[in-house]
């Protein structure tokens, strides 16, 4: 596949703090690529440059064959599209206005604006009145609503940040059914998000930590490179059970009513020892549990 996405070494410094360092990868033309990290860890920075809106201090990026130089910010502008959980719509004011006024920011023809307007709302199957103040939609809809303002101007690459957050997950699965639409006639997708089952959707995923690229790979090889031992499910057989002996584990987190735990020494002894009072399950991992390994635990 072709790549739309180049970025090689790319540094952004401000004053002596690094918010990216140092960062390659590229992405292919119909790609699901995400990115994901915790807070801070350099993601939103990234998404920013790829965008057009903020100048590396080093670096080679590269966006639909347009190299990001000095001036040349607006023609990848005019390459990319943008939504995330919040400011994407102004609330007080319909949703045709809302479409109106973005069109109109993007200098788009008025029959050129009405047929893609019209492609889109297809596209999520809309069917109910323009008018309608976006305050009143249900929040799916509402962010329905903004990736077809993100598309517009029917952008090569489009950067969805944290697009579902506070979303029922009914409309999550819809909204991610979308996605999979756009990747399958050529729309290369960034996707940030704290949803691990969303990942899942991804060809690939960036882990991001302190501004460092730390792990790239496909949401199985992350898995199966990150852990060289057994993951085990441990559920207290008795809400009042004490917890086991930390020293026995390499890693014991906390999952749900249950912990996902790594053994130092899984010997039948310690085994049959922890049975008496914990209910004991070899379970394939998750990408929490990279997550967790990888970007909040010790191995970096």
């Amino acid at each position: 596949m072709s790549k739309v996405v180049e970025v090689e070494n790319l540094s952004v410094k401000f004053g002596d703090f690094y918010a990216v360092k140092n960062v390659s990868f590229s992405v292919s033309k119909g790609e699901i690529f995400g990115f994901l990290g915790a807070n801070g860890a350099g993601k939103t920075t990234t998404i920013r440059v790829l965008c057009g809106l903020l100048t590396p201090s080093s670096g080679k990026v590269v966006v639909d064959g347009i190299f990001l130089e000095n001036k040349k910010e607006n023609l990848i502008k005019q390459k990319v599209g943008y939504m995330s959980q919040k400011f994407t719509l102004y609330d007080g004011i319909s949703i045709k206005e809302n479409m109106d006024f973005a069109a109109t920011l993007r200098h788009l023809e008025d029959k050129e604006y009405e047929r893609q307007r019209e492609k889109l709302l297809n596209f999520i199957d809309f069917k109910e009145n323009l008018s309608t103040i976006v305050r009143d939609l249900p929040g799916g809809v509402k962010q329905e609503i903004a990736l077809c303002v993100a598309l517009l101007h029917n952008p090569q690459v489009i950067f969805l940040d944290e697009p579902t957050a506070g979303v029922a997950p009914s409309a999550r699965f819809r909204f991610w059914e979308l996605i999979r639409q756009l990747a399958s006639i050529g729309k290369t997708v960034f996707v940030t998000t704290h949803y691990m089952d969303e990942a899942e959707n991804c060809g690939r995923i960036a882990l991001m930590r302190s501004g460092e690229l730390i792990a790239l790979d496909s949401p199985e090889n992350l898995k199966k490179k990150s852990f060289n031992k057994p993951i085990y499910l441990i559920t207290p057989k008795n809400v009042n059970t004490k917890l086991p002996d930390k020293s026995l584990f390499e890693s014991f987190e906390p999952y749900g009513q249950h912990y996902h735990a790594i053994l130092k020494n899984d010997e039948p002894e310690v085994m049959k020892t922890l049975k008496k009072n914990f209910d004991i399950s070899e379970i394939n991992p998750t990408l929490e549990d990279v997550f967790m390994r990888v970007v909040e635990g010790k191995e970096r």
